[in-house]
Order: structure tokens, then C-alpha cells, then sequence
């Protein structure tokens, strides 16, 4: 996602290498390190903010939200002199750079270290922290190395050892029902399917596991401990099969990686798919999903985009492709007024009734997907309106494991819709009672929102099956 730097913002990084004005001995300056990164943290958000920055704003987004630190940090009466924008960036960023550089050398020495970070650091980070918050967008920010590395967990995945399967807790026998299992992982190879039940791990019951653990994080968090570790460790399970039990299975744990993509057939031969992100391996996770159900006999999918805050633009696009055969997946358009269209990639699945989950925390890359669904016709949307995120944000990664995220442009649906602020408005509203706050979503027998779904995919399964369907013949 790394731009290059266009050619007039050269001049402010080569500030990065510009000396720090001298301090007294007992002073502590900017580390070149630092100093770099503040003036390209500045020189991104000038050029690729999708609106025009106030650089006098930017300079005092620095100084407030430094004093705001330093007083954070119990420093007695800090303050700074108030620096004045240039006629041109390479001015302000100068400007930038001595304001800084006075805070650093007066209250670096009275801060102490934190997460790791010197003063001089952390006193950095605030000023960059205010020059991003001076343009007043939520999503332009600033992230910490452990942020950004968190950030990157996320959208590509964890690893670690262990079986490769999903599970909820059953709330009266306390068993693991098991929700998806990975393709090929430890447990598909073994043997284990959907639906089947854990009743023990280890020879140890698991409601004996759980007994104690009163809440349903304390529970999983004992099960992960059960189920995972170092890949080629051994655990045996003892499974249940539609009420039967199983020989227990020995099943040698692997290196696993965290899917964004959970499937599973339900009744009536409609394949269910929850993507909880839009990540980096999530089409390939989705066309895999896809060919197992179809494999299966699905006649109609349910595409479960609720809580699913999004993730890389280019994933969904890929996913919206294997809906959408051709034409138009989303326009995005820079500052420059410059739009770049995204067109479907020539992956799209068989056609099927589909339906797509939505709710108030369905945001950017899912809406995204949700609107270019729409706009195509190829599917129908249920729940409430989505959260209204039309923007995209570009990460600008730092040397020193830091970055930034700025706002780089807006979208719009493939019919020229800015939902940004707004929202995407369901053709199927269905509310989820706040008395169902934390059901297991994806079961039919608690989610009414995917009741709703299920009830307009199978209207058009009878459909389809009616058109098919010859006449009856008539005696003669």
C-alpha cells in the first residue's frame, strides 16, 4: 500500500537528515530516526490526505498535543512556544522539526521510559499524534509499533499451533460444537466434520474443563489452553457424532493459521458463510468455502457481513468478484478529483439466490461489498442500515516499526452512491432484539436476522425449483 513520494515533498524528507539544533549538555536531541519519521508523517498527510491540510493547524495539533502528554505525564507546567506555518511545506516542516526539537531537549530528561520508549520517543509520537488529529478524521491516526503490529494480526492472520477448527460452547451440556473445520488441517485429516460435538479432551471431560470458569471468555480461554500447542504435540478427543459417541481420535497439532472465512451447510442446502474480516488470504479463503458447499448441493448462499469492520480494499473486491461476473465493483477518487474504478475479476461463482448480512457495525470493506452486491442485483441485503464508512485509508509504515494511517480517498458504489456518513439501508429490515445481544450468530434456532435471510433465499430456491419443474400433462 506504500506510495511513492511525489517529487515536491523530496525536499521535506530530506529534512530527516538535516542537523538537530544544538542542545545543552544536559539536554537530549532528536535522534535522526526521529526526526525522520515526524517530517514524512507531515509530508504524507499533506500530499495524500483526500482534503487540503492546514498546515498553522497541523503545528499546533503538535504543540497542544504534546503539552497534553507532558501533563499526562505529571510534568509540571509545561509549555512550548507557539510555531508558525511557512509559505510551503518545506517551511512548515522546518517549522515542525524546531518545535519538536525544543520539547525534546527541555522534557525528554524528565520523562521515563514507557513500553520501551525513551522520552524522546514518546514525546515524538504525541507531536505526530497532533498533527494527524489537526485534520479532524477519526481515521487518520497514528499507530504505535505494538498498534501497528496488532493492526497486521488482524487483517493477516495469527499462527499457531494447534487442531484447525472453530467451536461454541453448548449452553446446556457444555460440549464443543464444532462450526467449521480448516480444509486439510489436523482435524479435516483425522476425520472430524462440522456438527460434530468434543465431549472430552485429554481423557478430561470438558465440562469438568470448564466448571468454575464463569464467564464465556474465562471458558475459552481453558479450552485454548486444552487444544493448542507447539505443532507436532499430540491430543486425543473424544467426539461425538449425531448423538453417538466416537472412538476417541489422536490428532497431531500443526501450524495454523486464524481464517477470516467460517462455512457450513444449513438446512435446505443454503451454504452459510460469516467473513469476520477482510484480510489478505480472504478471497482465496472464500473460493474455497465456496467450492466445498457447491460441492455439497448448495442451491442459494447467506454472505454474513455483520460486525465485519473490513479490512484491504483489494480483498473485497475479490470478494465481491465471485458474486459478480462482470462491470463495475467500486470508483474511488482522490483529492486530484482522479477516480480509479475497480472492476469485478472474472471469478464469479454459478449464479445462486444470495442474501447478505448486515448490521451497524458492517463498515468500509464490507460496505464495499454489500453495495456493489446491491447495485448489481445479484443479491438482496438483510438487517439494519450499515455504519457509513465511504473512505479509504492508506498505512504508511515507519523504520522504527511505528506508522501512519491517513484518509486517501473516498468511494462510491458502482451506481455512484456516497454512503460515507450514511449507511447502506437493507431491501430487508430485520431488527435483532436487544434480549439477543451475544446469541451464537449463524444458528438458525437464535438469529432471527438469518431467519429472515433463510426465509427470502428459500422463497427464491421455490422459485427457481418452479420454474424448472414441466407442466403437469393432461389426460385425453
Amino acid at each position: 500500500m506504500n506510495r511513492l513520494v511525489p517529487l515536491a515533498l523530496a525536499a521535506l524528507l530530506g529534512l530527516a537528515t538535516a542537523p538537530v539544533p544544538a542542545a545543552t549538555p544536559a539536554a537530549v536531541a532528536m535522534t535522526q530516526g526521529q526526526t525522520q519519521e515526524l517530517i514524512e508523517s507531515y509530508a504524507r498527510l499533506s500530499s495524500d490526505f483526500y482534503k487540503k491540510v492546514d498546515a498553522q493547524a497541523a503545528l499546533d495539533g503538535a504543540r497542544t498535543s504534546m503539552i497534553e502528554y507532558l501533563k499526562k505525564k505529571h510534568v509540571a507546567n509545561p509549555t512550548l512556544p507557539q510555531a508558525r506555518a511557512g509559505g510551503d511545506d518545506a517551511r512548515t516542516a522546518e517549522a515542525l522539526q524546531r518545535e519538536v526539537s525544543t520539547a525534546v531537549a527541555a522534557y525528554a530528561p524528565k520523562l521515563e521510559p514507557a513500553d520501551s520508549l525513551s522520552g524522546s520517543t514518546q514525546i515524538t509520537y504525541a507531536a505526530i499524534t497532533g498533527v494527524l488529529s489537526s485534520v479532524k478524521d477519526r481515521y487518520t491516526v497514528f499507530l504505535t509499533p505494538k498498534e501497528y503490529a496488532a493492526l497486521n494480526e488482524g487483517l493477516d492472520g495469527t499462527s499457531f499451533g494447534g487442531v484447525g477448527i472453530s467451536y461454541s460452547i453448548d449452553d446446556k451440556t457444555k460440549f464443543l460444537h464444532i462450526e467449521n473445520v480448516i480444509l486439510d488441517g489436523p482435524s479435516d485429516k483425522a476425520g472430524v466434520l462440522p456438527e460434530d460435538a468434543i465431549t472430552a479432551i485429554d481423557g478430561k471431560p470438558v465440562p469438568a474443563l470448564l466448571e468454575g470458569a464463569t464467564t464465556v471468555e474465562l471458558q475459552q480461554k481453558r479450552v485454548t489452553q486444552a487444544l493448542r500447542g507447539d505443532p507436532g504435540t499430540r491430543v486425543r478427543l473424544t467426539i461425538q457424532r449425531a448423538g453417538k459417541d466416537l472412538e476417541p481420535v489422536t490428532i497431531t497439532r500443526d501450524t495454523i493459521h486464524q481464517p477470516s472465512v467460517a462455512s457450513k451447510m444449513l438446512p435446505g442446502a443454503v451454504g452459510y458463510v460469516d467473513l469476520s474480516v477482510f484480510g489478505q488470504t480472504t478471497g482465496a479463503e472464500l473460493s474455497t468455502a465456496l467450492k466445498r458447499l457447491d460441492a455439497q448441493g448448495a442451491k442459494a448462499y447467506v454472505l454474513d457481513l455483520r460486525y465485519n469492520g473490513g479490512g484491504y480494499l483489494n480483498a473485497a473486491v475479490d470478494v465481491a468478484s465471485k458474486f459478480i461476473s462482470n462491470g463495475p465493483i467500486v470508483s474511488v477518487q482522490s483529492r486530484a478529483g482522479t477516480d480509479t474504478e475497480y472492476d469485478a475479476e472474472n471469478t464469479a461463482i454459478a449464479p445462486r439466490p444470495l442474501a447478505v448480512l448486515v448490521n451497524q457495525y458492517t463498515a468500509s470493506a464490507s460496505e464495499i461489498t454489500a453495495g456493489a452486491i446491491q447495485d448489481a442485483g445479484v443479491g438482496t441485503l438483510v438487517g439494519v442500515k450499515t455504519f457509513g464508512k465511504g473512505v479509504v485509508q492508506t498505512i504508511f509504515p515507519m523504520r522504527d516499526g511505528s506508522a501512519v494511517k491517513i484518509t486517501t480517498a473516498r468511494y462510491f458504489t458502482p451506481k455512484g452512491r456516497d454512503i460515507n456518513s450514511v449507511g447502506i439501508e437493507p431491501e430487508i429490515r430485520s431488527e435483532l432484539p436487544k434480549e439477543l445481544k451475544g446469541i451464537r450468530m449463524g444458528d438458525p434456532k437464535t438469529d432471527p436476522q438469518l431467519m429472515a435471510a433463510l426465509t427470502y433465499v428459500n422463497g427464491r430456491i421455490a422459485q427457481t425449483d418452479g420454474a424448472a419443474r414441466p407442466a403437469a400433462a393432461t389426460a385425453h
